[in-house]
């Protein structure tokens, strides 16, 4: 609800399925608890509770099978679609392998690895015989950035949006079908102690490719560890002005991080849709040794689709200005 930028608070935008799962349990123990003389101060807290539960629902709710879906799904052509691997590899995992294994189980037409360095460029040479066109960005920083892909590449920009050190892509590739689509894979700075004290940087990116997307006529799509979750603040004023859809959406939450932690898991790492797409497909592929597990989805170009986004209101789109502007001038 206070949507300052500060990263102890935006870090609770992250576990609202596990608070809710806590907050539902502590009303169940007040409910065990009623033999007890209930007083003003313990009907206060027990509203207290439902209120948070209720509005936690409320964010949580799109993400299971039982929300509205934002995409239809329909039938994968491989003429008009595209096979995406995302996945963030922790750049001091040396799992190389189970990265290599993972690529050839799942066969995509598009990889793209961030967290990746010298070593693992190495580490993952065995796969670009598969895949000849090859965008590399090694970085010691945790930001290098590796994309395989065996379509053409019919131009690539490499940008670096608000900050330096930390690359982005903007890639225009030609289906088998001779169509052209944009595909925008970043890897944003998340907000922590030590790194960036504020979200400001994160969300300034995430909004300004968004931005991009909804003035490129193009057909598009947003890949990469947005290092924010799906049900934040920050991504849905992302979809509603770029005008793109979410595919967990009326599906399921794909939690992709932590992946050695059960009990904390959230829908980290994303790839979104502009409307001209249908859905295929959508996994959450096997672990690689990383902290994040990947995901897979295949896209399929429908023009026709009756695809459900949602539109920003003047004071989002001037409220999304102002968040890019902050970023790019890296006000306190």
């Amino acid at each position: 609800m206070i949507k300052l930028d500060y990263w102890w608070i935006r870090v609770f935008d992250y576990p609202r399925l596990q608070k809710l799962a806590l907050t539902l349990v502590l009303i169940i123990c007040w409910f065990f608890t009623m033999g007890i003389e209930l007083n003003s101060e313990r009907y206060i807290w027990i509203a207290a509770l439902i209120i948070s539960s209720s509005y936690l629902v409320t964010k949580v709710w799109p993400f299971t099978p039982l929300g509205k879906k934002m995409i239809e799904t329909v039938p994968y052509s491989e003429e008009a679609g595209i096979h995406i691997l995302v996945g963030n590899v922790y750049q001091y995992n040396k799992n190389y392998q189970k990265a290599v294994s993972l690529v050839h189980d799942v066969d995509p037409d598009l990889i793209f690895f961030v967290e990746t360095d010298k070593a693992w460029e190495k580490g993952l040479s065995e796969i670009e015989k598969d895949y000849p066109t090859q965008i590399k960005i090694p970085l010691d920083n945790t930001y290098g950035l590796l994309l395989y892909t065996r379509m053409e590449i019919v131009s690539q920009k490499i940008n670096y949006l608000i900050d330096d050190e930390i690359p982005s892509l903007e890639l225009d590739i030609k289906l088998r079908n001779g169509e052209v689509i944009t595909v925008y894979a970043i890897h944003p700075t998340p907000p922590v102690p030590g790194e960036n004290e504020k979200s400001t940087e994160r969300d300034a990116e995430i909004l300004l490719v968004g931005k991009k997307s909804k003035e490129n006529d193009k057909p598009s799509l947003v890949i990469g560890d947005l290092n924010d979750v799906a049900w934040s603040y920050t991504t849905e004023l992302f979809l509603k002005n770029s005008e793109m859809a979410d595919p967990r959406r009326g599906r399921g939450l794909f939690n992709t991080f932590h992946a050695k932690v059960p009990l904390f898991r959230w829908p980290l790492d994303h790839i979104f849709l502009s409307k001209d797409f249908g859905l295929g497909g959508m996994k959450v592929e096997k672990g690689i040794g990383s902290d994040h597990f990947p995901i897979s989805l295949r896209a399929v170009l429908t023009p026709t689709n009756d695809t459900d986004t949602i539109k920003a209101n003047g004071d989002e789109k001037e409220e999304a200005r102002e968040k890019i502007s902050r970023g790019l001038n890296d006000e306190d």
